[in-house]
């Protein structure tokens, strides 16, 4: 029995004393071989043109693009021209799409559904906006990982923007800075660089022009981060002409923007609405007060009712501003959700 145990023994003392070698051969072991590390390739950029009836300066516009952002795709979106700029775009080495519906914001809804990239660059064919810009802009968006950045246009000729447009920019661009901050000072250029949080996020509701509006108000609602950048701003390419109606266009976007602050920030709006109706009921009805307690009677009576509802229709208007800052906030936090779901740009221009 002893002799069985002391052979025991032997082999676990023989055991233990290769432990250390096993161990000391584990340490030597060389570490096995790790993939290297993926590097972060350089951002997917597409240059998107919404066009019709730029047959004059589409080719020219791309051929700047092309040279200016060598790796970007440029797409030319037509919308039914009946000229020649589908076949200019084609030849300058654009990818030429169509568009049915007629209208900017038509064309740039199918665009951002189409088109799949990082950054996009949104710039007009008409050849009036410079496009050596256009890596400055890239860089600061993808460095400063913002969402929008827009080029504020400083006009190179005096007929290149026109006194009428300037005037209309400034107060449209001044009310909308006055709701929701100082974020652009040139909302309605038509020269912008997106990510694709933006892009892919965007609801893209308007029809014409007024697609502007909605870009700096859907960026400047959700608290995006935006930059901006001043840009040469030329005369249009001989042969063509300006699509924009100043009175009739500028009213679609002042209704526009009147819509957008009514839904982004209704406890404003209607409060707002609700300090004219009381303000009003009481103008009409404090005569009316007064001569009931100095006389105790009430001698126009139909003035004293126009008051009260004024007075009444006041209260109704606050209580549905709270319900729909109530609504509005759930929505613009589903676009916030939305917005996040998206990777933000990574890699350097």
């Amino acid at each position: 029995m002893s002799e069985t145990i002391e052979r025991i023994d032997l082999r676990v003392l023989e055991a233990a004393a290769t432990l250390p070698k096993e161990r000391e051969n584990w340490r030597a072991d060389p570490a096995p071989d790790l993939p290297p590390l993926l590097g972060i390739a350089q951002p997917q950029v597409a240059i998107l043109i919404p066009c019709f009836n730029e047959e004059a300066g589409i080719g020219g516009v791309v051929a700047a693009f092309q040279a200016a952002v060598p790796n970007a795709t440029v797409y030319v979106y037509d919308n039914n021209s009946t000229d020649r700029t589908m076949l200019e775009a084609r030849a300058a080495g654009a990818v030429v799409r169509w568009e049915r519906l007629q209208g900017k914001g038509h064309v740039v809804r199918r665009m951002f559904a189409d088109v799949d990239a990082d950054i996009f660059v949104l710039v007009d064919g008409d050849g009036t906006y410079d496009a050596a810009a256009a890596p400055s802009m890239l860089r600061m968006l993808a460095e400063g990982q913002l969402d929008m950045v827009s080029a504020a246009r400083i006009p190179t000729e005096a007929e290149a923007y026109r006194l009428g447009h300037r005037f209309g920019n400034a107060a449209l661009t001044g009310m909308v800075r006055l709701v929701f901050g100082n974020g652009v000072s040139d909302m309605l250029s038509g020269y912008r660089v997106f990510s694709r949080r933006f892009v892919k996020s965007f609801p893209a509701l308007a029809t014409r022009f007024e697609t502007e509006t909605e870009f700096t108000i859907h960026a400047l609602a959700l608290n995006m981060p935006v930059g901006e950048i001043s840009t040469a701003y030329r005369g249009r390419a001989a042969g063509s002409r300006s699509k924009l109606n100043t009175i009739a266009d500028g009213f679609r976007i002042l209704r526009s923007i009147l819509t957008l602050i009514e839904q982004e920030r209704p406890l404003q709006s209607f409060t707002c609405v609700a300090l004219l109706l009381v303000g009003a009921g009481c103008v009409l009805g404090l005569p009316v007060v007064s001569d009931f307690l100095q006389f105790g009677l009430v001698p126009r009576l139909p003035t004293a009712v126009l008051a009260t509802g004024l007075v009444l229709l006041g209260f109704m208007s606050l209580g549905c501003g709270l319900v729909l800052d109530v609504v509005s906030r759930g929505r613009t936090e589903m676009k916030r959700l939305a917005y996040l779901a998206i990777p933000p740009v990574r890699g350097s221009i």
